[in-house]
């Protein structure tokens, strides 16, 4: 057995999608641990070969894809596991060493919700008995559901705040722009058509252009035009600072599921 994935929701189903679509494993070597009867019958359905199990393997590298205050009581009843790589916000890396037996590998990731599209964002820290070959083992994992970087564990939870959350940021801005257009007169779906694509559209031109976004922008924006009046509108009431706030009320909240109850 190559794998074991603790978890089987919306991320655990992602992973285990993109490893098998990309061929990294192939489904023998794959277990999926959960505990509820109903996602394991929907597992077993979602994933022709792959086993699906109640409780843990030992000795086995492990994916902990569990909420964030499940995520000590799962560690500590692993049985001599290889390498883990958490995908819990918050949790950091000195909490899951210390429930897991000394000297364990232990990666602490942040993924996002685009990884069911093969299309996250996903960063990466090692733990103090992390080599680079076991960083290169989790970045194989997350990069077969998007893009990866490696990052020092004190820039984690400012990921969960801009890459994390961030889908639920442009979520609302796509529901906003797909209202506007309703409000100007386009029909829902037309509406919800062009807002989605032109999102899309833009986040390709910032990915592929090599242009900043600085640039991309000014070049849309003709002086005393259609778009300098809107950009001008967004200023004013102030969208720059929102996301701003956004992304750092969302840093401060993971920093503080990090830290230990009292």
């Amino acid at each position: 057995m190559k794998l074991q994935l603790i978890g089987g929701g919306k991320m655990g189903q992602a992973l285990a999608g993109g490893l098998l679509s990309s061929g990294w494993l192939r489904p023998e070597e794959l277990t999926i641990v959960e505990v509820v009867a109903e996602l394991r019958a929907a597992l077993e359905t979602l994933f022709p070969g792959v086993k699906v199990a109640e409780v843990p393997l030992p000795e086995v590298d492990t994916i902990l894809a569990v909420k964030p205050w499940s995520i000590v009581e799962v560690a500590a009843g692993l049985v001599r596991p290889g390498r883990v790589l958490s995908i819990a916000a918050g949790v950091t890396l000195g909490t899951i060493e210390a429930a897991l037996p000394t000297g364990t590998p232990v990666i602490r990731s942040m993924p996002n919700t685009p990884a069911l599209l093969a299309a996250g964002a996903s960063a990466l820290a090692g733990g103090a008995s992390a080599t680079e070959a076991d960083l290169d083992w989790a970045t194989q994992i997350l990069a077969a559901v998007g893009q990866v970087v490696v990052v020092t564990e004190s820039q984690i939870d400012a990921v969960t705040g801009l890459s994390g959350s961030g889908p639920a940021y442009f979520f609302l801005v796509g529901e906003a722009l797909a209202d506007a257009g309703v409000a100007v007169g386009l029909p829902r779906a037309t509406a919800e058509l062009l807002a989605y694509q032109t999102m899309l559209g833009s986040a390709r031109m910032l990915l592929e252009s090599g242009d900043p976004a600085s640039v991309l922008r000014a070049g849309v924006t003709t002086p005393a035009g259609t778009t300098a009046a809107g950009t001008s509108q967004l200023e004013r009431h102030g969208v720059r600072a929102a996301m701003i706030a956004a992304v750092e009320a969302a840093t401060d909240r993971s920093r503080e599921l990090g830290r230990p109850a009292t």
